[in-house]
């Protein structure tokens, strides 16, 4: 390995700042992003939810519907419970298709959590909208594709809405301006580990 000078450094890390400032000197655009987060490995909701507490922080408003989850309390809903006037967060499902195990029940509670959505992604006070799981409903075609996308993709110029969820739709990973795919290197389910306070819920 080659020994740098501390004047060698220096030089080295002016020579960075100087092509990183001409990059970021471009970078004007400010608008409401799409933002999808999908793949099997862990931490696509945990990811959604580190933005909303950053929105928090700046004194945004966000809005948080959950399509699966919902059966059980959260670590986070006691946090954002703390915040009433920064989030509105509700959980409207009962659990992953195999626990309900009722097909048109299923449905009818992707509507209605939909319904939630729209209303957040359509209401100017909202400044984020985070549709957790909402990928999983599409896939099991809850919800029809066009409707969400055409919702989506009218939102307001500065909204920002996140969706999580495995396997994102195509479609949506095209219209949105983020796409980050969580891959499974290791979890520790596979060794017999049950889910945990602080850490999956």
């Amino acid at each position: 390995m080659v020994q740098r000078s501390d004047e060698q450094h220096a030089e080295k890390m002016k020579k960075k700042q100087a092509a990183h400032d001409k990059i970021m000197a471009g970078k004007t655009v400010e608008k409401g992003l799409l933002i999808v987060h999908t793949g099997k490995g862990k931490g696509k909701t945990t990811a959604a939810l580190g933005m909303v507490v950053r929105a928090i922080g700046h004194g945004k408003k966000v809005g948080v519907v959950q399509f699966v989850k919902g059966a059980m309390t959260t670590g986070e809903k006691v946090v954002f419970d703390a915040f009433p006037d920064n989030v509105e967060f509700k959980p409207m499902g009962e659990g992953f298709t195999w626990n309900t195990q009722d097909r048109a029940r299923d449905i009818a509670l992707a509507r209605e959590a939909w319904e939630e959505v729209k209303r957040m992604v359509a209401d100017p006070a909202y400044d984020m909208v985070l549709a957790d799981e909402l990928n999983i409903v599409l896939r099991y075609d809850y919800l029809p594709l066009g409707e969400v996308l055409d919702v989506l993709t009218a939102r307001g110029e500065m909204k920002h809405v996140l969706v999580t969820g495995r396997n994102a739709p195509e479609a949506l990973m095209e219209a949105a301006d983020l796409v980050t795919e969580m891959t499974l290197v290791k979890h520790p389910f596979r060794s017999g580990v049950k889910a945990q306070a602080g850490i999956e819920f």
